[in-house]
């Protein structure tokens, strides 16, 4: 399924429904979510929404072990930029299956969520988001099993964002992705979208969970307010104004603020706190002034919210970047003596550095690899081969590239998987292999001549096939290799002469159990040695002769039933003068039986007058 964007004032949208077969409209707002496409692999089923903030579709797909342990869906055409990217998650409508799989999520090769037993049970881990900067016009979404369970996937989002939203400096730009970790609307208890909340297309569509305590220990209040808010839906970030309508504030028995929350040790964190002076109590300067502490150390000082925006019921957006070593994000709003603290909306990001890809020209290699050696399905090989390191593929080994600053492809172990295809000449365009084993399987067709320029190859072990054919003569170009084993396998004709010497430098060659081998020690002498030339020469009179036999025994036979056809038409024409003449010696015999004796025939010759000539 194709889509194009224009830019020109909406931003790219688009929903999709999984496991859904058309395209679908949900209230309360018409969304128009469309039907499934983009995926590697899995199966539809219906779906249990275990969360009422979970969009009300009914259909799923989730991806089985048996389909392989990375699946993903890809989405192109997608104009490069800032993305929002939130999934839904939910159940299979199925007793028989397990009801709660735990898996872990990656965009764009770098692993940003994972779910983690009990997530059915919390609205917050329903869903999992990222902002992501989209760089060659796809986007790639995986999902990674982790053995328990079939990862399940209710509903994907991808909308685009202002590039400068919540930017955190060049250092920390298109090689960040933010996963929301919490985001929270203070003194309001109803959890709601911008879309409810009427705001911009351009801020995406952020979730705000309603909090109307920062604790339940806590005494603190809520407050709200009709007013409008200034500085509201503007560039880059287009926060509705209706997230500063409402606030918790502190009280005169326990005036400071307290927010706790579990985060992952030894990452960094971006905290974005929302303020307003919406406190019909506070009109001016100096009336409200607290200091802002995460973790114990202090993040601003002396926040006074009318003195730094000029005036009353206007939006302050305040962010601190924090590195976090414990378990816990803790922020405090501690006041000046005399005052009270107030916080409208609180959004925690964890950054967490992009992945650096797999060279594309590589990705491309395998992916052809995995077509023409008939890879089984369990293998998945879906997504970027290397990344995120936590999953990379099965029988492949990978090493980073401080060069090109991408990830390579420097191993391949394929050995006795089943594989029945053939070995592609692309296996060249991985060219930093240094390991190739593809033994013990029923590989057939020739050994690529394109292997000859894998100059890092160490070893190539394809032992125990079915490969026939002659071995290339380019395999000798190949220096660094130590290990050869081609041994048992249908290859014929002569072993190159420098490869059958390179043992004696110290390399392990195996070429035996190949009948049709020949020319070093250890298999069959070879026969007289005929170049290509001499080959073609020596076919092409083995053709002629035998053309000319066909010939001169189409002739000879042609001739011989001449010869027949002759010898029946004069027997049939002779037939009445040999009937005459067997009568005419009959005649001839009777006539001797009744001749006169010789005296009567004397006398009457004498009696006769003699003629003379």
């Amino acid at each position: 399924m194709v889509l194009n964007a224009c830019l020109i004032s909406e931003p790219f949208t688009i929903r999709i429904s999984c496991g859904s077969f058309d395209d679908v409209r949900t209230a309360p707002t018409n969304t128009l979510w469309y039907r499934d496409f983009g995926y590697t692999g899995g199966r539809f089923a219906n779906a249990t929404r275990p969360s009422f903030i979970i969009p009300p579709l009914k259909t799923l797909r989730y991806f089985p072990l048996s389909d392989g342990p990375e699946n993903c869906y890809n989405i192109n055409n997608v104009p490069n930029g800032h993305y929002q990217v939130r999934l839904f998650f939910a159940l299979l409508d199925n007793p028989n299956l397990d009801s709660e799989p735990i898996f872990d999520v990656s965009v764009e090769g770098t692993l940003f969520s994972s779910l983690l037993l009990g997530w059915s049970s919390d609205d917050e881990k329903t869903f999992a988001e990222a902002l992501v900067f989209v760089q060659d016009s796809s986007l790639s979404i995986c999902f990674h099993s982790t053995g328990h369970g079939d990862p399940s996937i209710l509903s994907i989002e991808v909308l685009q964002i202002d590039d400068n939203a919540y930017n955190l400096g060049p250092s920390l730009g298109k090689g960040t992705v933010f996963r929301t970790a919490k985001r929270l609307k203070c003194g309001a208890g109803k959890p709601a979208f911008d879309e409810d909340l009427n705001g911009l297309p351009w801020g995406g569509d952020r979730f705000w969970l309603g909090l109307q305590t920062l604790s339940s220990s806590s005494d603190d209040q809520s407050i709200s307010t009709e007013n409008v808010i200034a500085e509201t839906l503007l560039a880059p970030s287009f926060y509705p104004q209706s997230i500063y309508q409402s606030a918790i504030v502190g009280t005169d028995r326990q005036p400071s603020l307290s927010f706790e929350m579990d985060v992952t040790p030894n990452k960094n964190y971006s905290v974005w706190l929302h303020f307003a002076e919406i406190d019909n109590g506070v009109t001016a300067e100096e009336q409200r002034v607290f200091d802002v502490l995460i973790n114990g150390d202090t993040a601003f000082k002396g926040i006074d919210i009318i003195r730094m925006t000029g005036e009353r019921f206007t939006a302050l957006v305040l962010n601190k970047t924090v590195a976090v070593s414990g378990t816990t994000l803790k922020i405090i709003l501690q006041p000046v003596e005399g005052t009270r603290a107030i916080i409208n909306a609180i959004e925690v990001f964890e950054i967490i550095p992009a992945e650096n890809k797999t060279l594309p020209e590589e990705v491309s290699a395998l992916r052809t690899l995995k077509g023409s050696l008939g890879l089984p399905l369990r293998f998945g090989w879906n997504g970027d081969p290397c990344v995120p390191q936590q999953h990379p593929w099965s029988g492949v080994d990978c090493q980073f590239d401080d060069t090109k600053g991408n990830w390579v492809i420097d191993g391949l172990g394929l050995d006795n998987q089943g594989l029945r295809g053939v070995i592609p000449g692309d296996i060249s365009k991985l060219q930093h292999l240094q390991s190739i084993n593809l033994s013990s399987n029923s590989i057939k067709g020739n050994i690529p001549t394109s292997l000859g320029t894998i100059s890092a190859l160490q070893v190539l072990d394809l032992s125990y096939n079915e490969l026939n054919g002659s071995i290339p003569e380019s395999l000798d170009q190949l220096a660094s290799l130590q290990i050869l084993n081609l041994n048992g396998n249908h290859l014929s004709g002569r072993v190159p002469a420098s490869l059958g010497g390179r043992p004696l430098h110290r390399a392990r060659f195996n070429f035996t159990d190949n009948a049709g081998l020949c020319g070093i020690p250890g298999l069959r002498e070879c026969g007289p040695h005929l170049s290509v030339a001499a080959k073609i020469g020596m076919a092409f009179g083995v053709l002629l002769a035998i053309l000319f036999l066909v010939v001169f025994a189409a002739c000879w036979w042609k001739r011989r039933q001449n010869i027949l056809r002759a010898q029946k038409l004069a027997a049939a024409r002779e037939a009445p003068y040999a009937k005459s003449r067997t009568h005419f010696t009959r005649d001839v015999q009777m006539a001797k039986h009744q001749r006169p004796p010789e005296s009567s025939r004397s006398s009457n010759n004498e009696s006769s007058p003699h003629l003379l000539s």
